[in-house]
């Protein structure tokens, strides 16, 4: 006799066994058919990006789940022999317990999906994080089944903790890089080819940012390798952020007795004519100056061009100035020259005297 639902069989209990499968296989696609169609109608309705991720995750896991539970609660009401009953409910336990990992990890998954589209310094690292976040649940989920199988996880978490402890030593540098990969990667103060220049002076575009090293490929056309934690920590110019345009400054002198507005325009008119026929330069850009130093023999001032990035500066500084000087020599606008004087005094030593003159286009001998 088998009793079920307080109801007495008269039945083999294996051959009843087929009957129970197959009735909680019905049963649970009736739950979850229905409970499916009215949540798809919600979502349908008002539902959200997010929303529609649960239910199709819902749609996968909510059927076997219910077959797992119900034959769970049938165990408790029919009658088997023990060791039967045992290795059966052993067996549907581990089944839940492996949809259940899968389960939150699929929905960690989507609320980490969910924030990297709000923030963009989580959706630069989303890889990295959703590996990280596997590798957790997957590691958890393995200690539950292993406790639920009899197997003692004292042993292993005190070899695992030694274990990690030798090895966080023994890579303290090279974790300290990765996680500082990792910043760099979600906060992306530097870019692949973005031209920077570090706080000791290397510059150069960059050429690969990797867990471990940052690669910087230098004017001279060489590789500067730099430590991630090395970079995070030093002070960096960007000249490619916000964007790759960018100002190209040049002082310049002359004589304090010059017209300042003629030396404006002819500047100008320099200026605008380098960017004009120089390559690499803003050519609708408008060129200006702003005088800035008063002093009792000169006047300086300062010449703002514009290159379409940081690299064309040099040439166009370089054209800038031969097509100045020819200018102003032509207009005859006068620059201030150092002159120094060597005064012999009567033990024999020479004294040096400085002095400031102005040299125009008549060439007078200084």
């Amino acid at each position: 006799m088998t009793e079920f639902l307080g109801i007495k069989i008269p039945m083999n209990p294996w051959a009843l066994l087929p009957l129970i499968l197959f009735a909680t296989t019905i049963l649970a696609y009736l739950v979850s058919t229905a409970a499916l169609r009215i949540l798809k109608g919600v979502v349908q309705k008002n539902g959200t990006r997010m929303d529609d991720r649960i239910y199709r995750l819902l749609e996968r896991c909510l059927f076997p789940l219910l077959i797992v539970g119900g034959l769970l609660l049938i165990l408790d009401v029919v009658t088997f022999p023990p060791k039967v009953l045992q290795a059966a409910q052993r067996l549907l336990v581990l089944s839940a317990l492996l949809l259940a990992i899968f389960l939150f990890t699929k929905a960690a998954l989507l609320i980490l999906h969910s924030a990297a589209n709000r923030y963009e310094g989580l959706g630069n690292i989303e890889g990295p994080v959703e590996i990280i976040t596997k590798i957790i649940f997957i590691a958890v989920g393995g200690m539950i089944i292993l406790d639920n199988l009899g197997i003692s996880l004292t042993p292993i978490i005190t070899t695992l903790g030694i274990g990690s402890l030798a090895v966080a030593i023994a890579l303290q540098d090279t974790l300290g890089n990765f996680f500082a990969g990792l910043y760099i990667s979600a906060d992306r103060p530097i870019e692949l080819g973005h031209y920077v220049r570090l706080q000791n002076g290397e510059e150069g575009y960059v050429d690969h940012i990797g867990w471990r090293s940052t690669r910087i490929k230098s004017l001279p056309n060489n590789i500067v390798v730099v430590p991630n934690s090395k970079l995070v920590q030093s002070i960096i110019t960007n000249y490619s952020l916000p964007d790759r345009e960018s100002a190209v400054l040049l002082q310049v002198a002359v004589d304090c007795h010059s017209d300042l507005k003629k030396v404006e325009r002819i500047t100008s008119e320099v200026a605008k004519e380098t960017l004009q026929r120089v390559p690499g330069s803003v050519s609708g850009f408008e060129p200006f100056i702003r005088y800035h130093t008063f002093s009792e023999s000169s006047i300086g001032f300062t010449v703002i061009l514009r290159a379409r990035e940081f690299v064309d500066n040099f040439l166009i500084k370089h054209e800038f100035i031969k097509s100045l000087q020819a200018r102003f020599e032509k207009e005859s606008i006068a620059f201030p020259i150092n002159s120094v004087y060597l005064k012999a005094e009567p033990d024999g030593h020479f004294q040096e005297q400085r002095t400031t003159e102005n040299r125009q286009k008549t060439g007078r001998s200084l």
